[in-house]
């Protein structure tokens, strides 16, 4: 009877799934692999963690698969990641509450301050649905990329695991890109999008990742605890992540490697946090006095963006006739006025794309300017939650940000052990050019850069604690 059922499931199973195949949608085709990551959820949980870590760089959008859903996430991570989310609160549940070392630390309490802030700014949202399928799938990322991570990390082995779980698939995934990107256009600065399609949504995603990742690689090519063979595959990532870092065209992954450069000089010769303070506060007050005169100079730039390497970094500063630096700031014009418009609660997580269209003013538009919701975001970390949660969303991602550099060179000069001294360097690096790069663009609601970014945070955590104990 049993032996019965089961073959009439399956022959049930196998129809259903070929009718679907004949309608192109395939989702059904995935059923068989999400039974496998229930078994191992429920029997290898540690398993399923360093699975979906793996499959971060290698995951691709449903749109690929489906067209015409009103839903869109990335295949096989963000399902896994949600499944995970209830595994995690349903074990708090059991046990009671969650690491209270890890709840009194300072990045933490920022985290939880902003996730607070998400479900109230959700609450009075101009669109609460979005809003709230916003503040969900943020969960999910820090949920796994953080909490559970930082309680991994109280393995210091499993830092080293997490990190090269990550970097080994990514370093994959470039060499298939460069090799499309070649037949595309021979390295054309315009097949750079179509080239990373479908592992990321652009290529500025593309070099963000990669400009995360590239000081981890270098460090352990400088700090191996293997040798030869980890330094020699350490040089190779390396290698792949320069060239892919070269090929992506993204200026702004460009700026935060200098960037990235400049705060790990920073560290190393341990400049005073004051001294830095006062340097930047220079520099404003420099903008102030010439910032007229430099906007001028750049509004005189008058080259685009290029497959020549030189002439794409001058075309940096264009801001007169490059349509991707205009629209920029067509978008930070828009997030400004939509702060304006409602600076205590904003118009709510993730509403950005569907509630900028009526602030843009036709003087600041541009040939790809668009009232469309798949036009974009607010292109700025920063500027995005101002205008979607208002003057305090903006402030706790302000605040957080310095808190974990501060976290972070406070470990580092903290570590005895050799490698770990290192990866709390290297990661302080990677967190500086992404927080640099997401000046002009903005990632966190993607898998790929929540992976690297709250997992570096973790990290951090996981380090300052150990030499706090």
């Amino acid at each position: 009877m049993q032996t019965g059922l089961v073959y009439l499931i399956s022959l049930a199973f196998v129809l259903a799934n070929s009718y679907l195949i004949t309608k192109n949608k395939y989702l059904l085709a995935a059923l068989p692999l999400g039974l496998v990551f229930v078994l191992i959820a429920v029997y290898r949980f540690n398993w399923l963690f360093w699975m979906v870590l793996f499959f971060v760089p290698l995951s691709i959008p449903l749109k690929e698969f489906s067209t015409g859903l009103d839903i869109n996430m990335f295949l096989p991570t963000e399902p896994i990641l949600a499944g995970m989310l209830i595994i995690f609160l349903f074990r708090l549940a059991l046990d009671g509450g969650y690491d209270r070392q890890v709840l009194r630390h300072p990045v933490t309490r920022i985290i939880l301050l902003q996730v607070g802030w998400m479900l109230i700014t959700s609450i009075t949202s101009t669109m609460p649905i979005v809003s709230f399928k916003f503040l969900l799938s943020r969960l999910w990322f820090l949920s796994v990329f953080f909490f559970m991570a930082v309680q991994f990390f109280k393995d210091p082995g499993n830092i080293r695991r997490y990190l090269w779980t990550l970097m080994i698939p990514l370093a994959g995934i470039i060499v298939v890109i460069t090799i499309k990107h070649a037949s595309l256009g021979l390295f054309d600065q315009k097949a750079s999008n179509p080239a990373v399609d479908p592992f990321f949504n652009d290529h500025t995603l593309y070099g963000a990742v990669l400009s995360l990742f590239l000081p981890i690689a270098a460090g352990y090519i400088i700090n191996s605890p293997f040798k030869l063979w980890m330094k020699t595959g350490a040089f190779i990532v390396l290698s792949l992540i320069l060239i892919g870092l070269v090929f992506s065209y993204s200026r702004a992954a460009w700026i935060s490697v200098a960037g990235g450069i400049a705060a790990l000089l920073l560290i190393i010769f341990k400049v005073p946090g004051k001294t830095v303070l006062l340097g930047f506060a220079l520099l404003v007050v420099g903008f102030l006095i010439f910032g007229k005169t430099v906007l001028m100079k750049m509004e005189g730039n008058n080259q685009d963006s290029s497959d020549n390497l030189g002439k794409h970094i001058e075309s940096i500063s264009n801001i007169s006739t490059d349509a991707s630096n205009l629209e920029r700031l067509n978008r930070w014009s828009c997030a400004i006025r939509m702060f304006e418009e409602k600076p205590v609660f904003g118009f709510g997580p993730g509403t950005y794309m569907f509630q900028y269209a009526p602030f843009q003013k036709a003087s600041e538009r541009t040939i790809i300017s668009t009232n469309a919701a798949d036009g974009g975001n607010a292109h700025s970390e920063y500027l995005g939650p101002l205008s979607e949660e208002g003057v305090l969303g903006g402030l706790l991602m302000l605040v957080l940000v310095v808190a974990s550099i501060m976290v972070g060179v406070r470990a580092y000069h903290k570590q005895t052990d050799p490698e770990l001294k290192m990866v709390a360097l290297t990661v302080v690096v990677g967190l500086v050019t992404y927080y640099l790069h997401v000046t002009m663009n903005n990632f966190l609601d993607t898998d790929k850069a929540s992976a690297g970014v709250w997992g570096f945070m973790a990290i951090l955590v996981a380090l300052d604690m150990r030499k706090s104990q």
